[in-house]
This record gives C-alpha cells, structure tokens and sequence, in this order.
C-alpha cells in the first residue's frame, strides 16, 4: 500500500484539463508555492503536481493565490522509447485539495484516495509510445 503525503502552500498556477489517446485519459496539472513551517521566503519552493481522470475538477474551485492543502501519491513508471536510453518519470498526484477554509467545511472535497497500485503492464488502446507520460 502507498503512503501518502500532503503539502501546504499558496497557488501559482493550474493548467487546464488536458485529455490523451482514444480512451478518454484525462490529467491536470497545477504548481503550489510551498508556505508554511521551514519555508524560507527568500529561496522559495515550487511543486508541480497533476490530478488525473476524475480529479481533475477538484481545482475548478481554486484560484491563483488561493492558500491549499493537497494531498497526494507518489506515483513512478520506466519509459524507453525511439531506442533511446531509460528514464524514469515521477508525478505527484494529488487526490483531495482543501482550501484556508477548509475547518468550516470549504473547499474539502472527495477524501477517498485512489487505489495504492496502478497495472502498468496492462494494454491501453491505440497508446502513442512517443508520448513520455
């Protein structure tokens, strides 16, 4: 089983949702400005996280500066491709966002994390290899 994680920061950016290959895989990405305990503000921390499938719509609440609490997997896979060497990717993948607000009840939303595995080894219909993620 996979542990999770979570952070605490401030915004920066969120991207829209992107969709890729025929099976409907949906990914979003944002970037939070680390905040709190041990942050140092004059060399700041800048975390790229993703949502996936049906989390993406959990940022649809969220705006530019808003101050969040995400709470995330890790999540790693090998990728070889064009004969080229192997690289590793890894991704944080954020599965429930709350907001400032989040003791009266604001911005919490789904608190069921994904499941601790994904098969990578399992077929995806017309997948482009070129693609690195």
């Amino acid at each position: 089983m996979s542990k999770s994680f979570e952070l605490q920061g401030q915004i920066h950016s969120i991207g829209q949702t992107t969709e890729y290959g025929q099976n409907g895989f949906t990914k979003r990405e944002f970037v939070v400005k680390l905040t709190g305990e041990g942050e140092n503000e004059r060399y700041p921390n800048y975390i790229a996280m993703e949502l996936i499938k049906d989390k993406c719509a959990l940022m649809d609440s969220y705006n530019i500066g808003d101050e969040i609490t995400a709470h995330f997997n890790f999540s790693g896979r090998l990728w070889s491709g064009n004969g080229g060497p192997e690289k590793c990717f890894t991704s944080l993948q954020a599965w429930r966002i709350e907001g400032a607000n989040a003791d009266a009840g604001a911005g919490v939303f789904d608190q069921t994390p994904p499941p601790a595995t994904f098969d990578q080894t399992a077929p995806i219909d017309n997948f482009d290899d070129d693609i690195p993620f």
